[in-house]
Order: C-alpha cells, then sequence, then structure tokens
C-alpha cells in the first residue's frame, strides 16, 4: 500500500467570518492510500491553529514522519494497534491523522467489499439525518437574507456567530427573534471573552432565551463556563476545549451543564470521534456532530457515521453545505442538505460504492505540495 498526502484548497462562493478566522477557501490536507491491485482509498483533515494548534506544515510533517510505519497497516487490527502507539502524537496532529485514517479506512472496507458500516462492525446508514444552519458574523442586511433563505428552504435550527461587535450581536439577534419564530438558536463566540463576567455582560442583551452558548470563553476555562451557565440559565457548548476522550471526565458532575461538539477532524479520526460518543453517553453528556468550515463531502460523510452512532444524545448536527458552500466538491452528488436541512443517508453507496461509499474525482485542480 502506498500512502500520499497533499493540501486542498478549494474556492469557497462566499467568504465566512467568526471571531478567529475568517475564510475564503477550504484549509485542508488530502490524503490518498493505493493498494497494489489499483484500489484507492480518499481521506480528509482540516488543521486548524486556534483548535489543534495544527497547520498544513505540521500536518504534512507528521505524514512524512510516519508515512513508513502507516504503509505496513494492513487491517482494522493492525491500524488499531497503530493508532494506539501513537496515541499523544495523534493528539497533537488530529486532522494529519484524520486524513490518514479515513483514506485507509475507505481502502481496506473496499478491499474487503464491505461498506464503512460494515467494515466496522457498525449498523448500516439508514433513513436521513437532520443539520443545522449556520449564520456568520454578517452586516445585518445580508445576515437577514442568508436566514430568509434557510428559511424558505424549511430550516428551524440555527447556529449564530457573535463576540465581535456588541450593538450589532443585540439588533441580528432582536431581528431573528422577531422573524424566527418557532426557530431553535444556539451562539457560538469562539473563545471571544477571558473573563466570566464580561461575557455574562454582554450576552444579557444577545441571548435567546436559554439558548446555549458555544465555547464563549478561553478554551478549558470550565469554572468561569460554569458560572456562565448559571448566569445565563443555559449550558455551555465545548469544543475547542474537548479535543480528547480523557477531557470528557472533567464534565462527568454536571451533564446538563453541557454540550461536546464532536468534530472528526478535530479529535483525530473517525474510530477516536466513535469513542468519544461512547464516553459521551455512559456519562450522560449531549453531543453536536459539527464540522469544519470548508469540508468536502468525505469529512461529511465520515460524520454521517458519528452522527448514526450518537443515537439520543445527539443534539445538533453541522455540515453537509458542500456546493452551497463551496465552488466545487470531491464527488458527484456532493453530500449536502436540502429542504429542511436533511440529508437522506441512503445516498450513499447506492451506485454500489463500498468503503465511504462515494463516488469521488481526484479533485487534482485543487491540490498541492506543501507551499
Amino acid at each position: 500500500m502506498r500512502l500520499t498526502m497533499e493540501c486542498l484548497r478549494i474556492p469557497f462562493n462566499v467568504a465566512f467570518r467568526h471571531a478567529s478566522a475568517e475564510r475564503s477557501a477550504t484549509l485542508s490536507l488530502w490524503a490518498e492510500a493505493r493498494a497494489e491491485g489499483g484500489a484507492v482509498g480518499f481521506g480528509e483533515g482540516a488543521p486548524r491553529d486556534y483548535v489543534t494548534g495544527e497547520t498544513l506544515a505540521t500536518g504534512i510533517a507528521f505524514f512524512r514522519k510516519h508515512q513508513p510505519s502507516i504503509e505496513t497497516i494492513s487491517d482494522l487490527d493492525s491500524l488499531r494497534r497503530w493508532l494506539c502507539a501513537h496515541d499523544v502524537e495523534i493528539d497533537a496532529n488530529p486532522a494529519a491523522w484524520c486524513a490518514i485514517e479515513l483514506a485507509l479506512l475507505d481502502l481496506l472496507a473496499k478491499q474487503a467489499e464491505q461498506t464503512l458500516e460494515q467494515y466496522l462492525g457498525l449498523p448500516a446508514l439508514t433513513g436521513s439525518q437532520k443539520f443545522s444552519a449556520i449564520l456568520g458574523d454578517n452586516e445585518l442586511p445580508v445576515l437577514l437574507a442568508q436566514f430568509n433563505q434557510y428559511r424558505a428552504l424549511g430550516m428551524a435550527d440555527f447556529k449564530v456567530k457573535v463576540g465581535l461587535d456588541r450593538k450589532r450581536d443585540e439588533a441580528k439577534m432582536a431581528a431573528l427573534r422577531a422573524a424566527g419564530a418557532g426557530c431553535r438558536f444556539r451562539l457560538d463566540a469562539n473563545n471571544a471573552w477571558s473573563d466570566a463576567s464580561a461575557a455574562i455582560e454582554y450576552l444579557r442583551g444577545v441571548t435567546v432565551g436559554d439558548s446555549p452558548i458555544e465555547e464563549p470563553l478561553r478554551p478549558s476555562d470550565l469554572a468561569g463556563m460554569r458560572v456562565l451557565a448559571r448566569a445565563c440559565e443555559t449550558a455551555v457548548i465545548l469544543d475547542e476545549s474537548v479535543l480528547r476522550i480523557s477531557q470528557l471526565d472533567a464534565l462527568a458532575d454536571d451533564p446538563m451543564t453541557w454540550v461536546v461538539n464532536v468534530r472528526v477532524s478535530k479529535m483525530g479520526g473517525l474510530l477516536r470521534s466513535l469513542a468519544v460518543i461512547d464516553r459521551a453517553k455512559q456519562l450522560g453528556l449531549r453531543v453536536i456532530v459539527g464540522a469544519q468550515v470548508g469540508e468536502t463531502s468525505v469529512l461529511t460523510r465520515a460524520a454521517l457515521t458519528v452522527a448514526a452512532h450518537a443515537g439520543d444524545q445527539l443534539f445538533a448536527q453541522e455540515g453537509a453545505f458542500g456546493t452551497q458552500l463551496l465552488r466545487a466538491d470531491v464527488c458527484t452528488p456532493a453530500l449536502m442538505f436540502g429542504r429542511g436541512g436533511v440529508l437522506d443517508v441512503g445516498c450513499v453507496g447506492r451506485n454500489g460504492t463500498k468503503g465511504l461509499g462515494l463516488d469521488i474525482e481526484r479533485p487534482s485542480a485543487f491540490l498541492s505540495a506543501l507551499g
């Protein structure tokens, strides 16, 4: 088996902004695992320096260091052994490993002539999954136009970026309250504040009912976030504050205070994400299966498996924007939600494709070596 990794950059149809970054294109690592017989597995990881400290450069360095030993992986058991043996290094390079692991799982399942779920011993994907709409930090006319487009599509679950401008946030949430009767809102501050008191004062004019707030304070400031949760009478969604399974134990005493955002790339791949879901269930924690802005259908596909595994603990699901955000995707048709935010997961593998079940065309026009 031969493994390769490149940088993937696909332009967005529109720029997306929040308190930590502004993006106008994907920022991903693209992995391919090729067997001697010609089968190919594809994987994607999305490094974010403000989440895990990763960059494209560190991801490529991790790949180059471990490529020889990874290419000896031949089945699920040897994959799990490699993962366990390199757990600490994966903690520091979760997106790079995510891309590699997905490519390996896609290839190994194809060689076994099984779907991803069959290969992992999981129930088959059935039915549909429902996704949230995401509203970035835009000027009010632009934001309301986007909101109305989502509403016309029948969507009623919204994640709203806040934390950059108090007057603008108060105005946009007042407008959304007025226009969005029956809608559910949650807020995402992307670690905008360093002090709980300042965050509480800011949010009092912004929150909508008991809308959960995501990462209002600096990552891992659980004490401050507990104070904020009590003051605002709402739950706190943890994203940057939970990067690995061991961090869940600190939430065990008050599970209803928290919702954990499980993003496959952030957690270090599919297998580690499934383990996080299992532990969250044991602790009674609700989860969001999230997404990095700009993911292609490969990471969307992996997240479908995680969301299905979450079952009743699933609070919301993000992603599946496909070509609604990207100028192009890596497969046709792209995996993306339609009316009501619904994606028919039964569409995966309908053409008989095993592994991830996607008909992927190598995105050569958007691939490059580092630099």
